[in-house]
């Protein structure tokens, strides 16, 4: 069964792409590698030991679209291709609603016109602004996003919810995980952005390795123990295969719906450094910033929706686990630099 996974070199999208063929599907990748190496596709085939199915382009372009859907038989779409930076879509806002609220409007089209009719999409936290009251269930308000970023999801939760109602035959999932981070056992496939991290624990990982200056925490007079921010950090493959269950949710007659995506336990950005120091047996320089405009005191998830309707359980609950995977995998990546 061929699964179409926008963005599919990316992050999440590639350890989603070894857990698809894991159980069975046929992933096809389409991405213009705007935010992600297009090494990481010698590493899948590695990895699975079977070549790997791909379009180079951007699916903001109709025909890319119409190639994939006409070229391959496709069940079922995983999309994930988004700018993704809540800093970036501050400074820059029109870039984020031309490119994640445009290309999702044009996949939903274009999966109409194809008569394709399950979607899996990539949600996130950031549709809650910031909560009243936590943990956050899939119940608690949608809240004015706190970012372009978050508004963006929010959104195209709303555009594909309402057309979804519209039509008779498309059934969808949102899934709004928040914060992903680790790698693949095989330390193969990691996170690997295009230039300076916006996201913790890779900036860790290369200020460690040489490569970045000292991290910058973006706030330390938060209400909360120690002053920093608090996140509920989940396993990237975690987060694969609740994206595998989700599919087969959805080709099973499942309903559509919306499922929160984390361990239900939250760390503070200092624990996360802490974690990371005894990972690495190395120091971390810091420097104290103001706070950051878009980003919640606190945000952590209630996941049991997930867990009860799609049977997911994560597999690496523990922060020590998940930070020594993303370290084996920055090790990797520097070893392959020299």
């Amino acid at each position: 069964m061929n699964i179409l996974i926008t963005g599919g070199a990316g992050f999440i999208g590639s350890h989603t792409y070894v857990a698809l063929l894991a159980h069975g599907y046929t992933p096809i990748i389409v991405d213009n590698f705007s935010n992600s190496n297009e090494s990481v596709i010698s590493q899948l085939a590695s990895i699975t030991n079977l070549p790997v199915e791909i379009i180079r382009g951007d699916i903001n372009n109709p025909a890319v679209l119409d190639q994939v859907f006409s070229q391959y038989s496709i069940e079922g779409v995983i999309h994930f291709a988004a700018a993704k930076a809540v800093g970036e879509s501050v400074e820059n806002p029109l870039k984020y609603y031309r490119n994640n609220v445009g290309a999702t409007i044009l996949l939903l089209e274009k999966m109409q016109e194809h008569g394709v009719n399950n979607l899996v999409f990539s949600s996130s936290c950031t549709v809650y602004g910031q909560p009243e009251t936590l943990p956050v269930t899939e119940n608690s308000p949608v809240l004015k996003a706190l970012s372009p970023y978050g508004n963006t999801k929010q959104i195209c939760e709303e555009i594909i919810e309402e057309s979804t109602r519209a039509s008779q035959q498309l059934k969808s999932i949102s899934l709004r995980y928040f914060n992903p981070i680790g790698a693949h056992k095989s330390a193969k496939i990691g996170e690997l952005p295009l230039g300076p991290p916006a996201n913790l624990v890779p900036f860790l990982t290369q200020s460690v390795a040489g490569l970045r200056g000292p991290l910058q925490i973006w706030g330390t007079d938060y209400p909360t123990p120690d002053g920093t921010a608090i996140r509920d950090y989940i396993h990237v493959c975690d987060l694969a295969s609740a994206h595998v269950l989700g599919l087969k949710y959805l080709l099973n007659g499942g309903e559509s719906d919306v499922f929160n995506l984390g361990n239900g336990n939250g760390f503070s950005v200092q624990e996360v450094i802490d974690t990371v120091e005894r990972a690495t047996g190395r120091a971390i320089a810091v420097v104290n910033a103001p706070r950051r405009m878009g980003d919640p005191a606190r945000l952590v998830a209630d996941a049991r929706r997930a867990r009860t309707q799609l049977g997911w359980q994560p597999r690496y609950p523990e922060l020590a686990t998940i930070v020594e995977h993303a370290w084996h995998w920055e090790q990797q990546t520097c070893a392959a630099r020299r």
